[in-house]
């Protein structure tokens, strides 16, 4: 990268601590006035940073526009994919990718076990939103006035006896998932199938999606499937990583 390019664009993260003079870019930058303002100004021309009445500069608009377009031509199912693929490869077992939209959690994604014995999702199916652990994931993401309103709203079927019965137990596990930052669903939507999952975090620290791995009793048990967890968090952060384009994902602070 010339010198040129690496002022310029070392000018971008100082603005986004807040507007900045002048002198106080050319300070940062270690350069003469002239400098700061010669680059200053190419950022300018771009929309890239504005100059304020006060004779302060700040991020521009454009950069803005930019990042939005940017995050909505990203498509977590093509990044996730490969990673899925290669989880499934190590661990053998079904592994799916899920988002929130439009008050259901949808599979989006799926890599079939390798085992005979095969789960019966699908892709583009909703998951039972009160037991499954991508459900739990990307809803323990929300607000808590939101987690409160959709569990409010909810049915709560008792499929097993250790599905969630009622809003205060869903609200409970949202909490814990929030804490912790992953989630199962050991028996809770049908007694003979165990399932572990990790969030997929955007830039922003939000979850837009969640990653499971799921096995039947007859393959592994629970306590078999839970050792698997770091490496399935691993992907996950993995994931998040490169769909975000940083190099960390924390979650963001409500």
């Amino acid at each position: 990268m010339s010198q040129t390019v690496d002022r310029a664009l070392s000018i971008l993260p100082l603005l986004a601590q807040g507007p900045a003079d002048l002198g106080q870019v050319a300070e940062r930058l270690g350069v003469h006035k002239s400098t700061a303002l010669r680059l200053l100004r190419t950022l300018h021309e771009h929309g890239l940073v504005y100059r304020q009445e006060d004779q302060r500069y700040r991020l521009g608009a454009r950069l803005f526009a930019l990042a939005q377009e940017a995050v909505e031509n990203l498509d977590v199912r093509g990044i996730a994919h490969p990673h899925l693929v290669a989880l499934n490869d190590r661990c053998g077992h079904t592994v799916h990718l899920a988002v929130y939209e439009e008050q259901e959690v949808l599979y989006i994604d799926k890599v079939e076990s390798r085992y005979p014995v095969r789960m019966y999702s699908r892709i583009g199916k909703p998951v039972a939103i009160t037991v499954a652990a991508v459900a739990k994931l990307l809803l323990a993401d929300l607000t808590e006035p939101e987690r409160r309103a959709i569990a409010d709203k909810l049915d709560y079927p008792m499929y097993t006896s250790r599905s969630t019965p009622d809003a205060a137990a869903f609200l409970k596990e949202l909490a814990v998932v929030r804490e912790q930052g992953w989630a199962t669903d050991l028996g809770g939507h049908e007694e003979s199938i165990n399932c572990i999952g990790a969030p997929i975090r955007g830039a922003d620290g939000r979850v837009v999606a969640a990653m499971s791995v799921s096995a039947p009793n007859v393959v592994v048990t629970a306590e078999e499937l839970l050792t698997l967890l770091p490496l399935v968090r691993r992907t996950a952060e993995t994931i998040s990583r490169e769909y975000s384009g940083s190099g960390t994902n924390r979650p963001r602070k409500v």
